[in-house]
């Protein structure tokens, strides 16, 4: 005789809220109601989460832990906005791993204010742990910290709005695709500007001057100023 194998009670918990919350509405929903589903006490419930808005968001944690991992785990090789836009995409991943339960979960974030503003306390953590990481990589530069907040809100923004765009078409299409094009903008704006091409040759490339001029000046005037211009005698 088989036996069913059991999900992990936080799985357990996750689950039987969100088929409540589907059924009866968030607001409508308690505590008492999700651990009597899961068949579990209430001291379980809150073992695992701190509040009812926490088994809504129950990856969160997780995520933010390896992505200040990821950004901990960096060298001086690594040029920092490439960095932060990699870091964004594990968000990316998480969401991506269970695509319907990331729906429901937009679908139910948008209907509840409460839960709306949770989602913004957790977004500002990621923000802030992107921030910081590149004010540690931008310390000493003038406007280092400035610039370390800007770029990482950038990609916040830019990650959020494609992420927003799948999870708007109940996770149909391609994701990755969608969040590498919004990141582009971020790096293509505050990225590293790439180092001026030198000839195979080995030699230096020829400078080109222009010279302004008078209509109907004499030719010899022409011929001195360009040679003043190039400091020769």
């Amino acid at each position: 005789m088989s036996s069913t194998v059991k999900p992990p009670m936080r799985d357990a918990l996750v689950a039987a809220a969100f088929q409540l919350f589907l059924e009866r509405g968030y607001e409508q929903t308690t505590v008492d109601d999700i651990v009597a589903l899961a068949g579990v006490g209430r001291r379980s419930f809150f073992r695992y989460f701190p509040s009812k808005e926490d088994v809504v968001f129950p990856d969160h944690e997780g995520c933010l832990a390896d992505m200040t991992a990821f950004l901990g785990a960096s060298d001086e090789k690594d040029e920092p906005v490439q960095r932060v836009c990699d870091a964004a995409r594990l968000v990316l991943r998480m969401y991506a791993e269970n695509p319907t339960f990331s729906v429901q979960r937009y679908r139910l974030t948008k209907k509840v204010p409460g839960l709306r503003a949770y989602e913004l306390s957790v977004v500002w953590r990621y923000e802030r742990a992107l921030a910081e990481y590149l004010r540690g990589r931008f310390a000493g530069r003038r406007d280092g910290t400035l610039r370390a907040d800007v770029i990482a809100a950038a990609v916040v923004a830019a990650h959020n709005n494609a992420l927003r765009s799948w999870l708007r078409s109940d996770g149909q299409g391609d994701a990755d695709s969608a969040v590498d094009h919004a990141l582009g903008y971020v790096q293509s704006a505050f990225g590293a500007t790439p180092s001026p091409s030198v000839p195979l040759t080995g030699e230096q490339p020829e400078d080109v001057v222009v010279v302004v001029s008078r209509r109907g000046a004499p030719l010899w005037r022409v011929v001195q100023e360009i040679e003043s211009t190039l400091g020769r005698d």
